[in-house]
């Protein structure tokens, strides 16, 4: 766990979701973190251990999609010597190592249903037994899981356990995406820039330009805190000029005039064809629109920002050649030239 991040927000539904996770921790009872990826489940899991009254016992992390499946009861359960090809050594699993703490499994959801069956006994009984053996070890552990999948509906296509389910979904929190967390971005976007700025030694931290602003809040964020916190450090280290506000947004690293194009079309996350000034806005090439999730006090003001910042990715790009600018923008030559005028932008 990233131990140098700390909850950061003001909404409502983010503080809601953390006063659920202080009232949980008291409570040896299991608990289910959902949220979608790069929202925090894992601060969640370390809150709820570090809150309860095992805050002083380990805190084991298991990651079940990490591993392959034949290995996955192993980690869980551990092992007597002999017992498998390459098992020169017993080894006690996470459960053991977990004892007198909290066991954190995340991506719950990738468990096979063999493995499921496993930890449903050592959930209900609190007993395990090492692969290899017939003795099973009592243990005393808190189980916190999270997952990005709904798991009700994984019950319904049978491929998770009702009564795994049931066990381990005492409390579930439900953690917001970023895109409902109404003036969190630019909150979190103010700490990372910040923490950016002091790790490359900026005299002092100028803050973010109104076109960065803009940006920021019109993007819909897919990957959450996790993706904005890569693209504010990002554009912090990017940013030529300490002194002053930045003003740019690098949201797509792999966004450049040299990238290779059947590659780009074949396989690129942005989608075949996509222009790196739609994935510089953050804005789907087919929508011609800004996102629904924007929040703005001044939409003129936020609205031109976007255009010109946009118009200025694609100029660039373009080595200030207008009529190819124009042909990217799909707008005439007379019309670009306004919208340089409009702007300001020299030309």
């Amino acid at each position: 766990m990233d131990r140098e991040t700390r909850f950061v927000g003001q909404s409502g539904a983010f503080l809601d979701s953390v006063e659920r996770a202080l009232e949980a921790a008291a409570l040896n009872r299991p608990v289910l973190v959902i949220g979608e990826r790069g929202t925090g489940k894992e601060l969640i899991a370390e809150r709820l251990h570090r809150h309860s009254n095992r805050w002083d016992g380990p805190l084991v992390v298991m990651n079940c999609a990490a591993l392959p499946e034949t290995l996955i009861e192993a980690e869980l359960f551990g092992h007597e010597a002999g017992a498998f090809t390459g098992a020169t050594k017993a080894r006690p699993g996470r459960f053991e190592e977990a004892d007198g703490g909290t066991l954190f499994l995340d991506e719950l959801a990738t468990l096979s249903m063999a493995a499921q069956e496993r930890l449903l006994r050592a959930v209900e009984y609190g007993e395990v037994t090492r692969i290899g053996s017939s003795r099973p070890l009592r243990v005393d552990c808190r189980i916190v899981a999270a997952t990005n999948e709904h798991l009700p509906a994984l019950v319904d296509k049978g491929q998770f356990r009702a009564d795994l389910l049931d066990r381990l979904s005492f409390e579930v929190i439900t953690l917001p995406p970023l895109r409902a967390r109404e003036g969190d971005i630019m909150v979190l976007a103010e700490h990372f820039g910040q923490r950016m700025a002091t790790e490359l030694s900026w005299p002092t931290w100028p803050g973010w330009g109104p076109r960065a602003t803009a940006l920021l809040e019109a993007h819909s964020w897919p990957g959450n805190v996790r993706e904005l916190r890569n693209v504010v450090e990002r554009s912090v280290y990017r940013w030529p000029e300490p002194g002053k506000p930045v003003d740019a947004i690098a949201l797509d690293p792999f966004v450049s005039p040299w990238a290779p194009q059947a590659d780009a079309m074949a396989g690129s996350p942005n989608g075949a064809g996509q222009s790196s000034e739609a994935s510089v806005a953050g804005q789907s090439p087919q929508s011609g629109a800004m996102p629904a999730e924007l929040t703005t006090t001044d939409l003129k003001a936020t609205v031109d920002a976007y255009e010109k910042a946009l118009i200025e990715a694609a100029y660039a790009r373009h080595r200030y050649n207008q009529r190819a600018t124009a042909a990217a923008l799909g707008l005439t030559y007379d019309q670009l030239r306004h919208c340089l005028k409009k702007h300001g932008i020299s030309a």
